[in-house]
């Protein structure tokens, strides 16, 4: 299906899904499981168990035919849904069109440099991207892709086409640590890093830092050294953080010195621009 994408939620303005003040989509579905995840409810699709529809305090939610039903004005997001689900997914979903999504964002429109697609992991619906980008393009803004590079951009040429840059998701070097933390090995992950370099499509690099659980040195070498001959590519190392991940992990937030360590390390191992957020 390419004429609709599965939203799970749209932020008419978001300073931290790319360059400028930009539109953010949300897609429902990921191919990661990530055990620092601080969206679970994004991953899968809802299975019709009405856990949820029991447990609405404003009975927002009702069940028809074996699927749960949202009524979006009687909802109050109070997010009980969210916490009661066991499946880590969401009944607040919408199958929407290209039309549908821009006309919710065209009072935003305006005011923002572009829009970004995330998720989730937006690119189970690339056709569809790829057709909401080109009207994107028509009313003069850029199209930006957050993705995990779980999915070829070789397999999908008419989002590679389409949009104007990918922010990667590069969340461990050593394939073994990258399958205990997602559920799946890094090889096509690396394929892309390396096309979205050759084809001048890659905005950002992006790695989640935890202490004593993940490659952390190894990875920010290596990524950095990728990145030594690409000046207009920037590297964000992020400090993990507790908040929204279910169930939570016993892991301690990277201190700030521990971050500037990894940036030092970074910029000796090339990367042009790097920040730690």
């Amino acid at each position: 299906m390419c004429d609709r994408g599965l939203v799970n939620r749209i932020l008419p303005f978001s300073c931290v899904d790319g360059p400028g003040n930009r539109s953010a989509i949300f897609f429902q579905g990921c191919d990661f499981h990530c055990r620092y995840c601080h969206n679970p409810e994004t991953q899968k699709l809802c299975i019709g168990c009405g856990r949820c529809v029991e447990h609405c305090p404003v009975h927002a939610l009702t069940m028809e035919e074996g699927k749960v039903l949202w009524n979006r004005d009687l909802c109050v997001n109070c997010d009980t849904c969210l916490q009661v689900c066991e499946n880590n997914s969401s009944p607040k979903v919408r199958w929407m069109t290209v039309d549908e999504i821009l006309d919710e964002l065209s009072s935003a429109l305006p005011f923002t440099t572009g829009v970004t697609v995330s998720g989730g992991e937006c690119t189970r619906y690339d056709r569809f991207i790829a057709k909401l980008f080109d009207r994107v393009h028509e009313l003069g803004k850029t199209a930006f892709c957050d993705t995990n590079g779980q999915r070829s951009f070789r397999d999908m040429p008419q989002l590679m086409r389409a949009m104007d840059k990918a922010m990667l998701d590069v969340k461990a070097w050593n394939p073994e640590i990258h399958k205990k933390l997602t559920g799946m090995d890094n090889r096509v992950v690396l394929d892309n890093l390396d096309l979205l370099l050759k084809e001048d499509k890659l905005y950002e690099v992006r790695t989640v830092v935890i202490p004593d659980y993940l490659d952390n040195e190894e990875t920010v070498c290596q990524v950095s050294r990728k990145l030594a001959d690409f000046p207009d590519v920037r590297y964000k190392l992020i400090k993990y953080r507790p908040w929204g991940v279910r169930p939570p992990m016993e892991v301690q937030t990277p201190s700030q010195d521990y971050m500037e360590g990894l940036m030092a390390l970074a910029r000796e191992n090339g990367a042009p621009e790097v920040v730690i957020t």
